[in-house]
């Protein structure tokens, strides 16, 4: 089983038409996106995260419930709006993010338990709420229940200067997760933000996994490296590509108690064709691909 904590949010997915911009509600959020996309992969999962009070955040626990997801450890704030994604896409289908979250729900997290903890083997953490002080000692905390309890942790960076009040604190915050995560995510970007001399000494003995779009993605594990390539697509929406691949990954490796690097280029070569696959349609979730459709093209 796995564990996926941190924020679940609205995709206002913006489409340009002359002067107007007509914005269609998705589901979205990396965390909940991962979630969705182990339980479509097969996975038994569970999903923690807050949101509003609010028609948006009823929207998402209607999601989330019709989706199969345990909506138990969602946590409805009274107080608070749930936090939104606005997403301008272009031509080739990239995004541009603009988010809303100024004392919404995704600042405050429900309490994780260890009996809960117990039940996973793998704790995936996301990363918005590391702009928050509060909210990163809570991921710290969970990290280390984590691994006392003998789990694994998972950590997609999904890099975000504009939750933060600085590039220079925003990798310092990262860097906290990053060294004590046993399975981290980078995109090609964010490999420049940290560089690879950071990654191959600090992050040598953890499982590095590197999304390079249509190339496909690499893995490094103590010096060895593989690039796993891809299968050709054109994207409507790249959105939630990162997450699809995640979920895909990690799906393969939720049932391996040792890591070898036959598994790792087997678990990435099936994470490149969900996240290739997820970019034919709009939003992070509604276009997964089922594992009968990933398997035609493995």
């Amino acid at each position: 089983m796995i564990l996926c904590i941190g924020e679940i949010l609205a995709d206002m997915i913006g489409e340009v038409n002359g002067k107007k911009v007509k914005y269609e509600r998705k589901a979205g959020g990396a965390p909940f996106n991962v979630a969705c996309g182990l339980k479509k992969f097969g996975c038994d999962v569970k999903f923690c995260g807050s949101v509003g009070d609010d028609l948006i955040g009823n929207f998402l626990i209607d999601f989330a419930n019709e989706f199969g997801l345990d909506t138990e450890n969602i946590k409805k704030c009274k107080d608070k709006n749930t936090t939104l994604a606005f997403v301008e896409l272009n031509e080739e289908g990239e995004r541009s993010f603009c988010f809303y979250r100024k004392n919404t729900a995704d600042y405050d997290m429900p309490p994780v338990s260890n009996e809960l903890i117990e039940k996973v083997d793998t704790v995936v953490v996301g990363s918005l709420m590391l702009a928050d002080e509060k909210c990163v000692d809570y991921a710290l905390d969970i990290i280390d229940r984590a691994h006392a309890l003998g789990k694994r942790v998972a950590f997609d960076v999904n890099f975000r200067t504009d939750v933060f009040r600085s590039l220079t604190h925003a990798i310092k915050t990262y860097k906290t997760v990053l060294e004590k995560a046993d399975i981290v995510k980078f995109s090609e970007d964010e490999v420049e933000i940290f560089g690879r001399d950071y990654i191959e000494s600090a992050l040598k003995e953890k499982l590095v996994l590197i999304s390079l779009g249509g190339a496909g993605s690499e893995w490094r594990y103590f010096g060895k490296s593989e690039r796993v390539p891809s299968i050709s697509v054109k994207p409507i929406d790249t959105t939630g590509a990162g997450d699809a691949f995640f979920a895909g990954v990690l799906s393969r490796l939720d049932k391996e108690s040792e890591f070898s690097e036959k598994i790792f280029s087997k678990a990435l070569r099936f994470g490149n064709i969900s996240g290739a696959l997820n970019t034919l349609g709009k939003g992070a979730i509604d276009n997964l691909p089922d594992i009968e459709t990933i398997k035609n093209y493995l």
